[in-house]
């Protein structure tokens, strides 16, 4: 599987569009429930989110889904610091991200 983990600041006054904006592609990741995707988003205090992506082969699973494109049709308006994007290994893991053999909870 492969990780990236993306950072990035919002404008205070775009908070709410963009955590409503991720909701929607996790509602919308419940309903077709993707087995090559693992997504996680972090909300910080000081209005930065971040995001953890893990995906075999192509991450095409997340990024075609109608609500993903919603989510990034607009980001570099809602954003307040640039785009930053790092591949990423897995160090450790302790229950955070489900392992590739184990179902992740509902």
């Amino acid at each position: 599987m492969t990780y990236n983990l993306i950072r990035y600041g919002v404008k205070d006054a775009s908070i709410a569009e963009n955590r409503a904006l991720v909701a929607a592609v996790f509602e919308t990741l419940d309903e077709t429930q993707p087995q090559s995707v693992r997504y996680l988003v972090l909300e910080l205090e000081n209005g930065e989110f971040v995001h953890i992506v893990g995906y075999d082969k192509d991450s095409s699973a997340l990024t075609e889904l109608d609500a993903f494109k919603a989510f990034g049709a607009n980001h570099a308006e809602r954003r307040s610091t640039p785009l930053a994007r790092s591949a990423a290994k897995i160090v450790g893991n302790y229950r955070m991200l489900a392992k590739a053999d184990e179902a992740v909870p509902a």
